[in-house]
């Protein structure tokens, strides 16, 4: 029994000297604290590390069918009043979609891009148009069911009117709300093509003298996650003595963000190409800005995942062990320095 205690303290990797064998020093109390603060400091940043989470992207064919595609529109025009501003939505059947839950709204802007009136318009989006995006110079000529030929009632003259003193006194215009289209490839576009084209041409005496400057605040093909980036949020184009139409091409990802709380988020990433076409004076095309999308065929899935615990106690140790481990090799080095540099004047003081 005496031999086997033996032989298990023989195996003592930790051996321990008595107590009035132990030396306290002054500089090891330095490298002490110093130690315990670098452990405390990694400590919280191992525990940061653990409970903080990480995103894992997976990709796989979108399977989805007969869903709807909410867009979120969020511009300003400040060259526009918001009279003459329309929106229009068609997909890539040249069907227009009006029947669905579509809720714009139109903020006046004055001079210095203060609100001065907010208009709620359900039926913004024009309901007679059923052309692709590419027959915008006949625009006009489909909605001379308002206004006739060669006559123009009270109500347009009085529009007309409102009109030009808006432009006269720099008038803009806020456009927001939400889309839901079909989820198919089409287009959006803001412009000027609900107007009749003599109206038009009576407001602005010709299509380079409309101004589509704009500024896109947020435009977004659903709820945000952590992290997502819209290319297109706060993009500025204003148009200085020119014309023209602008053209965003724009490839939409389905995407699905799975939180750690097993929630699923819905949503759509996309990348955006840009075109510009300057117009001239003869030209029959009236300027707009339009949004050309579709949609990929490949789904994205982001998953928030965490550090599992037994990693977190593998790299823990791991710091804590090698800070431990060099405190006490700096406090063996820093007593030999100083007992080397203490013993030769002992021995002075001897002799």
């Amino acid at each position: 029994m005496g031999n086997l205690k033996q032989a298990l303290k023989s195996l003592d990797a930790f051996p321990r000297a008595e107590e009035h064998l132990l030396q306290k020093t002054k500089s090891g109390a330095i490298v002490s604290i110093v130690g315990l603060i670098i452990m405390a400091t990694l400590f919280l940043h191992e525990l940061t590390y653990y409970l903080s989470t990480y995103t894992v992207h997976q990709m796989a064919v979108d399977l989805k069918r007969g869903e709807t595609l909410p867009i979120h529109i969020n511009m300003t025009f400040p060259s526009l009043p918001c009279d003459v501003l329309s929106v229009d939505a068609i997909d890539m059947s040249g069907k227009h979609e009006v029947d669905l839950d579509t809720n714009i709204w139109k903020l006046r802007l004055n001079k210095d891009g203060q609100i001065v009136g907010t208009e709620y318009l359900s039926d913004l989006v024009e309901k007679e148009h059923a052309h692709g995006h590419g027959d915008d110079k006949d625009h006009h000529e489909e909605s001379d069911h308002k206004i006739k030929l060669h006559t123009l009632d009270e109500g347009a003259e009085n529009m007309i009117k409102n009109v030009k003193h808006a432009l006269a006194n720099g008038e803009g215009c806020r456009v927001y709300g939400v889309l839901d289209v079909q989820r198919v490839a089409g287009n959006f576009h803001i412009s000027v093509h609900g107007l009749n084209i003599f109206v038009a041409q009576m407001i602005f005496e010709g299509s380079s003298h409309v101004n589509v400057s704009h500024i896109i605040h947020d435009l977004s093909f659903g709820p945000k996650y952590p992290g997502i980036h819209n290319p297109l949020d706060d993009t500025v184009r204003i148009l200085r003595g020119a014309s023209g139409t602008f053209k965003y091409y724009i490839k939409i990802v389905p995407t699905e963000y799975k939180y750690i709380s097993k929630e699923v988020l819905p949503t759509n990433q996309f990348s955006v190409t840009e075109y510009f076409s300057p117009i001239s004076e003869f030209d029959r095309a009236w300027p707009a800005v339009y949004f050309l999308y579709d949609l990929s065929p490949i789904t994205v899935t982001i998953r928030e995942e965490r550090r599992s615990f037994l990693h977190f106690i593998t790299r823990l140790c791991a710091v804590l062990g090698g800070t431990f481990a060099l405190t006490g090799m700096l406090d063996r080095w820093m007593y030999r320095l100083v007992e080397a540099l203490t013993k030769p004047n002992s021995r002075s003081i001897i002799r």
